[in-house]
């Protein structure tokens, strides 16, 4: 019964694990992404910037065609 209790705490265990790893990678590229436009969002939606990310991501996408190469990417990968 000890193997059996033993096997479960591990499944638990790397479970969470891999959990967290995801959640970590989640938000180094949440800050990837805030780098590459923070610029553009200064130059092209300073006065969204305090309207919500909904709204600045509307500005950035009114803004396509002058955006950089990087944030331009960032949304593009997360479908935008």
């Amino acid at each position: 019964m000890k193997a059996v209790q033993m096997f479960r705490i591990s499944y638990v265990f790397l479970f969470a694990l891999m959990a967290a790893q995801a959640f970590a990678m989640s938000s180094v590229s949440a800050q990837q992404g805030h780098d590459a436009c923070a610029r553009d969002v200064s130059r092209f939606c300073r006065a969204q910037m305090n309207d919500g990310d909904s709204v600045v991501l509307g500005c950035l996408k009114q803004h396509r065609a002058r955006l950089s190469r990087a944030c331009d990417k960032v949304l593009t990968d997360n479908g935008q």
